[in-house]
């Protein structure tokens, strides 16, 4: 690979063949290898030198040099396994080798040519073509072999030459060791390189199972269904964090494994578990998991039976949990988006009739004198042009396109279009005593258009009235002052806890926790707002009139201020004049 190339990368990071072999693993093989080699020449030598000492007491030899040998090859064993470090012979011979390697041939050879024919030295000499064919290469293998057999003939030729008699036997045993050398340095060249692919295979199907079971635990702990693996005595050995949060208790959410059987709303469950192992058939059913501290909550069980591995092997149950009322929305989102893509062509047609509504009112109107009737003409014309407004309102949100605001926008007083607001929605819906109202922003003003800003209240007001009490204040109306450039304006009701199913999706168009709604009221407040770029959020908080503490929700918006945004503009337009 060239210098400036960059390695091939799969989809989960570096390839296999990038990361194996690990330096280190290969590394700690690498030594064990090299110390069972030292171990045992410095073993073969310590024999050796027992051995002739022994035969050197007992009158069996004569020979100092075979002792002195023998003491000199155990010395240098002895070196070479508390010193040297363990490394690679090479491809040839080199000072390694002589050191090691060639430590064993000189003092086998030379043990073998001083004590004659009476012991063979011979089959010894199989270590070093051993160890050069595990730590070295098998052309190293096959030299140390070659030499080994060309000093062997050698001697054969010296001694034959010195006592001439009858060499052929010496030369034949000779021959058949150096071919036996060559067959076991193939053997065990060819012996090692399997095994050391046979460890890397195993090396590298470890890191691809690691790697597999990394990325299953991810993607099962970001599903957004619940994942549990029950055995068969309802003991979860493993849940992930939607399971979690649907079982709906601190033991579920703190304990690392639990017990179905610990909570008595959890008992479907556990019946449904036993069920599927009891008769390995899978199951799916709709179950309700009810609890003390709220409401029961639906929710779509699906079972799987996992295959028994080995004699006795212990069969465990994946139970898949989705929450019916999130499935229920999704479902009905489907069909809304449909219906919003139908109710859009349906606008269009009809600004035509409503056109001729308001034409045909208009003219009526000039023809009438009776103040009655004109005083009908007239919120004829006021909710034709309220419907034209929110017709054209429907057809921008369905565009979802950012509007530009003109540059000569309109500004609203806040406090007073707010409680003017209030009051309207108040007698219309006959709710005075719960609504509180307290004003903070003074005659500050916001930039927003009146109307616009009647809907997203009349939005969060009707919000606020669904869920709360009913009690008196029980929907607390509050504007304040943020910062130098933006004020705030938060609709507040003392209902109970919003599900987080339900909080996660609840801005999103055609999702509802209600058949009955369309979904459409916070997603569209929340459009109007971004065009004004303002914001809206919600929040679980603490609030009550009269200065009593109470937990409720709570919707803020923060509007931006109009008197800074048309100073801005104006320094704007001088800047650039």
């Amino acid at each position: 690979m060239d210098e400036g190339s960059a390695p091939a990368h799969s989809w989960f990071g570096p390839t296999l063949t990038e990361v194996l072999p690990d330096a280190a693993e290969e590394s700690g093989e690498f030594v064990r290898l090299w110390q069972a080699f030292m171990t045992a020449r410095l073993t073969l030598g310590s024999v050796l030198a027992l051995l002739q000492t022994a035969l050197f007491l007992t009158n069996a030899t004569h020979s100092k040099w075979v002792v002195g040998i023998s003491f000199a090859y155990f010395a240098g064993t002895l070196a070479s396994r508390l010193y040297a470090k363990p490394h690679h012979l090479g491809r040839a011979f080199n000072a390694d080798w002589f050191f090691v390697v060639g430590l064993d041939v000189l003092a086998f050879l030379s043990l073998q040519a001083l004590q004659g024919s009476s012991i063979n030295y011979t089959p010894l000499c199989v270590l070093p073509i051993l160890l050069t064919s595990v730590l070295g290469t098998i052309r190293l293998a096959l030299g140390t072999a070659a030499g080994i057999t060309v000093l062997l003939l050698g001697g054969t030729l010296w001694a034959y030459l010195e006592t001439p008699s009858d060499a052929t036997p010496y030369l034949v045993q000779s021959a058949l060791s150096g071919a036996g050398y060559f067959v076991i340095a193939l053997l065990a060249n060819q012996l090692s390189t399997r095994l050391a692919r046979e460890g890397q295979r195993a090396k590298t199907s470890q890191l691809a199972a690691r790697i597999q079971r990394h990325v299953n635990e991810l993607v099962i702990e970001s599903l957004p269904d619940g994942v549990l693996v029950v055995d068969d005595k309802g003991c979860v050995r493993a849940a992930n964090p939607a399971a979690r949060q649907l079982l709906g208790t601190q033991r579920a959410l703190n304990a690392v494994v639990f017990f179905l059987k610990e909570e008595p709303g959890w008992l479907p469950l556990l019946n449904l578990t036993r069920l599927s192992i009891g008769t390995g058939v899978n199951q799916a059913e709709d179950v309700s998991i009810r609890h003390e501290s709220h409401g029961p909550r639906r929710v779509r069980a699906r079972t799987r039976i996992t295959p028994t591995h080995g004699n006795g092997g212990e069969s465990l149950c994946v139970l898949f949990l989705q929450d019916l009322r999130e499935l229920e929305a999704r479902m009905r989102t489907d069909k809304l988006a449909s219906m919003g893509r139908m109710s859009t062509a349906v606008a269009h047609e009809i600004r035509n009739p409503l056109a001729a509504i308001s034409q045909a009112n208009a003219l009526l109107d000039e023809d009438l004198v009776d103040p009655r009737l004109k005083k009908l003409t007239l919120m004829v014309s006021q909710n034709a042009k309220r419907l034209d407004r929110i017709v054209e309102d429907i057809l921008k949100v369905s565009r979802i396109q950012p509007e530009m605001l003109p540059q000569n926008w309109t500004c609203v007083p806040l406090d007073e279009w707010t409680q003017q607001i209030c009051r309207d929605w108040t007698a219309q819906n006959g709710c005075q005593h719960q609504v509180f109202i307290d004003m903070s922003a003074g005659e500050l003003s916001v930039r927003f258009e009146a109307d616009h800003l009647r809907r997203v209240l009349v939005n969060l007001l009707d919000n606020a009235r669904r869920y709360a009490s009913g009690e008196g204040s029980s929907i607390r109306v509050s504007s304040g002052i943020l910062d130098a450039q933006q004020l705030t304006l938060s609709v507040w009701s003392d209902g109970t806890p919003m599900d987080q199913s339900v909080e996660r999706h609840l801005f999103e168009p055609f999702f509802s926790s209600e058949s009955r709604s369309t979904g459409l009221g916070l997603y569209i407040c929340r459009e109007l707002c971004e065009r004004y770029g303002a914001t809206v959020a919600y929040q679980r908080s603490v609030l009550g009139a009269g200065g009593v503490g109470k937990e409720g929700n709570e919707f803020v918006i923060t509007l931006v201020r109009g008197d800074v945004q048309q100073q801005s503009h104006l320094e704007k337009v001088s800047a650039t004049l």
